[in-house]
């Protein structure tokens, strides 16, 4: 079964549960806030966010303007994530400053670039686990385990390493996701895996490849002041 969605690419991944602020200045978003801010009571007020793969988020402006390759032409990542409407400010220039939460993924199965403003697409949704799964949660210890030792080579303030991380292994699996230092590719690679087990297991190497890196390349840096200074005098 499809759905018909509101598509804004952009050069992120967004990951269900997770917070996305957004600054609305190009005419063709501004359009689709006020659709969603328009919507009856109750109708979910939710736009598909999708990882651009090739090209660039924002369109050519100005009158005759024409898109190029890289500019207001792109290509789009085939699996994203919705993103719901919770907080709305317009701004005195007509765009809007709006705050959104991921909620569900779906997988592109066709985009229009006619029927609205902004890019429309059909869209079939991707399935959630449910219940408990015996091997996720065992996942779940090892990366949180992973996860703090990986914090503590990126943190200097111990209390952010210390900070309370969620026991839902599905939970888990997209906070891990959405805030390790990771590239595009490597976010939407585990965006698009359905089973959380699945997930963990490619986080975990995703951390011990980037713990390993950060080892590596690891140092203190020698003050400017001792640079400059002369060589200590031999007794």
């Amino acid at each position: 079964m499809t759905a018909r969605l509101p598509v804004f690419p952009l050069a992120t991944v967004l990951f269900p549960g997770l917070v996305l602020p957004l600054h609305i200045f190009e005419e063709r978003y501004r359009a689709l806030v006020r659709h969603l801010v328009d919507l009856p009571e109750g109708a979910p007020r939710e736009f598909g966010v999708v990882a651009i793969q090739a090209g660039w988020e924002v369109a050519p402006a100005g009158p005759g303007a024409r898109a190029t390759p890289g500019v207001g032409d792109v290509t789009l990542h085939e699996v994203g994530c919705t993103a719901e409407l919770r907080q709305v400010t317009e701004l005195t220039d007509g765009g809007f400053d709006i705050v959104t939460v991921g909620r569900r993924r779906f997988r592109i199965a066709e985009v229009d670039d006619s029927a609205a403003p902004y890019l429309t697409a059909d869209v079939e949704w991707l399935p959630d686990p449910a219940g408990s799964d015996e091997v996720a949660d065992l996942l779940a210890a090892r990366v949180i385990a992973v996860f703090r030792q990986y914090l503590g080579l990126i943190r200097s303030d111990p209390e952010e390493i210390s900070e309370q991380l969620p026991e839902d292994p599905t939970v888990l699996s997209h906070l891990v996701a959405a805030t390790a230092a990771l590239t595009v590719d490597d976010r939407q690679r585990l965006l698009a895996i359905d089973d959380t087990a699945a997930r963990l297991r490619a986080e975990l190497r995703l951390l011990n490849r980037e713990a390993a890196l950060l080892r590596q390349v690891r140092a203190v840096p020698v003050p400017l002041g001792e640079l400059a200074s002369s060589p200590p005098t031999p007794n």
